[in-house]
């Protein structure tokens, strides 16, 4: 009998339980947001989904509410979180219904429009200053924009819903409150991949993961993991550029059958079982998981 009590904590619906956990994920209405949306709510979990736009954010709560089970749900939240005071406004109307949050997803993000080609300018001074610097579309302001959603919106949330979250860790026990921030591969190659601005946004977004670890774990000694999910190339309005009437994107296979390991750009299923592993693996903080076919190991890291 010892044994097969043992065996029950095993189990799948244990070993990645968010039954009845309150989670909140930014750019909820497509992309990765939605892919763990998705992954959250159907095993039970309660999200808030949270954009700018509320007309996605209804949609995708009418279209991915129908088939949940075990009691998930999935709720919209209208805000542009890359300003202060609508994050002061979304963490009032979250106390105003929930007694703690369990999971947090910071994921909305944005690229930039600007592309900076290296490739051509090699052991030309003039020219790379031309792709580099003379380019009109490259400016400060694009520079700014990006980190203010990539990396300054990160923080200011984190730190906003602290106390939601130290709460949602005294509420369960065994379960330690947590926060994903959703970086990317971009922030861990060697090569710009032609937008500069990106790619040093998202390897800040990865060093903050770090630091928050750090001083919320180490130095103020409160008990909520904090990290980071990588991806590789996986379909959303930001790579595929739209998405279709159920909030989804698509991206061709064999553009990617050679600059991807994998031979194929991540799933749905790829990022819904990466966010229940980071989210519920109670010895995981502070680390980058990341998620992309193997793209890094053949690009090369820094």
């Amino acid at each position: 009998m010892a044994a097969a009590s043992n065996n029950e904590k095993f189990k799948l619906e244990n070993l990645f339980n968010v039954k009845g956990k309150v989670a909140l994920i930014t750019g909820g209405g497509s992309g990765i947001g939605l892919m763990a949306t998705q992954a959250l709510a159907t095993n039970g979990a309660k999200v808030y989904i949270v954009g700018r736009t509320e007309e996605k954010l209804d949609r995708v709560a009418e279209l991915y509410s129908k088939n949940i089970s075990s009691g998930g749900q999935i709720v919209p939240l209208a805000a542009d979180v890359a300003q202060k005071e609508d994050i002061a406004r979304l963490l009032k109307e979250v106390e105003s219904r929930e007694k703690h949050v369990s999971i947090l997803i910071n994921n909305a993000g944005i690229s930039t429009e600007s592309r900076q080609d290296v490739e051509g300018h090699e052991q030309h001074a003039h020219g790379l200053k031309e792709a580099l610097f003379d380019d009109s579309s490259a400016t400060f302001d694009e520079w700014t924009s990006v980190y203010r959603t990539n990396v300054a919106q990160l923080y200011f949330l984190t730190s906003a819903f602290l106390p939601l979250l130290q709460r949602g860790t005294e509420a369960e026990h065994g379960f330690s409150s947590t926060v994903i921030n959703i970086s990317s591969i971009s922030g861990i190659v060697k090569a710009s991949q032609h937008h500069f601005a990106y790619n040093a946004s998202k390897a800040a977004a990865i060093h903050l993961t770090k630091m928050l670890a750090h001083e919320i774990n180490n130095t103020a000694h409160l008990k909520i993991r904090i990290n980071s999910i990588a991806p590789g190339v996986f379909p959303s309005e930001m790579t595929a550029g739209a998405s279709d009437e159920k909030q989804k994107s698509s991206l061709p296979k064999e553009q990617y059958e050679k600059k991807v390991p994998a031979h194929r750009p991540g799933s749905d299923q790829d990022m819904g079982s990466a966010v229940l592993f980071v989210a519920t693996n109670q010895y995981l903080n502070g680390q980058t998981v990341v998620v992309d076919g193997g793209y890094v190991l053949a690009a090369g890291s820094v």
